[in-house]
């Protein structure tokens, strides 16, 4: 057999079996997104750019409409459930500044595609597709497809923003890469002093998380032992004192007269106490300068009498509730000291919402441990399991909602399709939390999973359908034109994001690379922004705004196709 036969029967295999297509597409989008250049990798993005390899072999490599439809749907209900408990929260203070910014920049960039239409004569799938693409949004670009769907403007229409948003992609990220790093050598002397507490990252950041595609890691939790100095000011109960001084810490235990007890809320600290408390660096800085120096000294319990232990939360009664509601210390006697939720330590206050999967630290007495495991479940199979009945409602939900016409002023309507709708859904539900016994929120490693199996679903099936006409536009030349459009939108992005931050809003130089990472929603800008910035302060910033830019391109995107159709 020759080797044109034998690809020629390789093609006819993989055309004939959708199913064996959409793995080796995702097989070999994995292998290429492994590959860095330049300190950065394409990462899952890679499926993508694997599928418009694949699918310029031949029109008739390309996977069915529902795969990508699929895809879609898990992944922005996934990511709005993980979203959803910080995002009400970051309407608030500063975050509310951040968010009308991020929005700015994003109706700015959506008028430079607007703009190109007009003067150089993008088609609206083209310039739509160049602003999913320049700001590297994978469910703003699912709208525009949705929506283009919906409308029954044809296949060929179906593949241009497709190609548009691969051709502005690569563009955008190495954009805003260059971006950060001049911005951090020509603002660093001037850059204001900051303090980034991880009360109001893991608060308003629950979509990030250590592994995720769509987001980054948070700072490492840790503990010390602090003498309480002379200094002082004896009389406030702990509760008062945290209130007053805004920590974001938990203290654990005391050492007072030679002995180690639980410190509860009406604890009163003395001078000469060894108290232990744990939470970020920069949090554990502050309160030993208030309260008086830093012990290398350890307090080792005796843990025939107090003990700690890490439990998993797999109970449905606790899942979905306030920690202030379950009253530990007066049912058990008990002070969690950690949450874990994935690769990622939070500190616990009186209202963190339990999410199934979640690992407490516990600390209770010796005979108390067991019952507070039984309360929490700690059932490792349990939080492996998907409640069918919740996610199905709130898919269905979103699904439902997505395909309701909105009207808007002007006589235009729109839907929010298989992105807008499920993501909404998802977090509303995802801030909610419970409705009764139904537990909205996923376990971690179910939701991730969900999210990245649907990410890759999306891309193969997009990748695989478009592939045929990206390589015909680029070898035509005629995506010269889109690649010109999307660098003017990643310098216009680049430049009213750090300028304004940086010069009206007085925003410190890594709190807004990590803006400007949460406005192209794109992880590896955020990677290189933490590894430019030594601390952690690039998470708060991309924490903070990252819902309200994901909803808003998803909108803003289908906005410019209603306004140029």
């Amino acid at each position: 057999m020759s080797f044109d036969q034998a690809s020629s029967a390789i093609v006819n295999i993989l055309a004939g079996a959708p199913l064996l297509l959409l793995f080796v597409v995702a097989a070999l989008g994995y292998l290429l997104g492994k590959i860095e250049l330049g300190g950065g990798s394409l990462g899952v993005a890679g499926v993508l750019f694997a599928g418009l390899a694949v699918g310029a072999i031949d029109p008739r490599l390309r996977l069915p409409d529902f795969v990508y439809q699929l895809g879609l749907v898990l992944f922005v209900y996934t990511i709005g459930l993980s979203s959803g408990p910080g995002f009400l929260s970051s309407l608030r203070g500063r975050g509310l500044r951040y968010n009308m910014l991020a929005v700015g920049v994003i109706l700015g960039a959506a008028a430079v595609a607007l703009l190109a239409h007009f003067v150089i004569g993008l088609t609206p799938a083209q310039a739509a597709g160049v602003f999913t693409g320049s700001l590297t949004n994978t469910p703003a670009l699912a709208g525009v497809v949705e929506y283009l769907k919906l409308s029954g403007v044809g296949d060929a229409a179906l593949t241009e923003p497709v190609v548009s948003y691969s051709l502005a992609y690569p563009v955008s990220v190495l954009g805003m890469i260059l971006a950060i790093y001049i911005m951090r050598r020509v603002w660093r002397k001037t850059e204001p002093s900051a303090s980034v507490t991880t009360h109001a990252i893991t608060h308003a950041g629950s979509a990030t998380n250590g592994h995720d595609p769509e987001g980054a890691p948070l700072p490492v939790m840790a503990s010390r032992t602090i003498l309480v100095g002379t200094g002082y000011p004896a009389g406030p109960r702990i509760r008062e004192l945290m209130t007053r001084q805004r920590w974001d810490v938990v203290f654990s235990r005391v050492r007072r007269n030679g002995n180690i007890d639980m410190i509860g809320e009406g604890t009163v600290l003395q001078t000469g106490d060894l108290v232990t408390a744990v939470g970020s660096p920069s949090e554990l800085d502050r309160v030993t300068n208030y309260l008086g120096e830093a012990s290398h000294e350890h307090l080792e319990m005796d843990r025939r009498e107090l003990d700690f232990r890490r439990v998993f939360v797999s109970n449905p009664h606790v899942v979905g509730r306030r920690l202030r509601e379950l009253d530990l210390p007066g049912r058990f006697g008990a002070v969690i000291t950690r949450v874990r939720r994935g690769d990622i330590e939070m500190v616990p206050h009186g209202d963190t919402v339990l999410e199934p999967g979640d690992a407490v630290r516990v600390l209770a007495s010796n005979e108390n441990l067991p019952a507070v495991s039984a309360f929490f479940g700690d059932s490792y199979r349990a939080v492996s399991e998907i409640d069918i009945l919740s996610f199905s409602l709130g898919v269905a939900s979103g699904v439902l909602l997505g395909m309701l016409p909105i009207p808007l002023p002007g006589g235009i309507t729109i839907t929010l399709g298989l992105a807008g709708g499920p993501l909404i859904v998802a977090l509303l539900l995802g801030a909610l939390g419970r409705t009764g016994p139904v537990v909205w929120t996923l376990p971690f490693g179910a939701n991730l999973m969900l999210r990245q199996l649907g990410l890759i679903f999306f891309l193969a099936g997009i990748g695989t359908r478009s592939g045929y006409d990206f390589f015909s536009t680029l070898a035509s030349g005629r995506g010269y034109t889109v690649l010109l459009v999307g660098v003017a939108i990643v310098a216009l992005a680049a430049v009213a994001t750090l300028w304004i931050g940086h010069r009206i809003l007085h925003i410190p130089v890594g709190i807004l690379s990590g803006l400007l990472a949460a406005i192209q929603t794109q992880p590896a800008t955020l990677a290189f922004a933490l590894q430019q910035s030594g601390d952690d302060s690039p998470n708060e910033g991309y924490a903070l705004i990252y819902p309200m830019a994901v909803i808003a391109k998803i909108v803003v995107a289908q906005l410019i196709l209603v306004l140029l159709l």
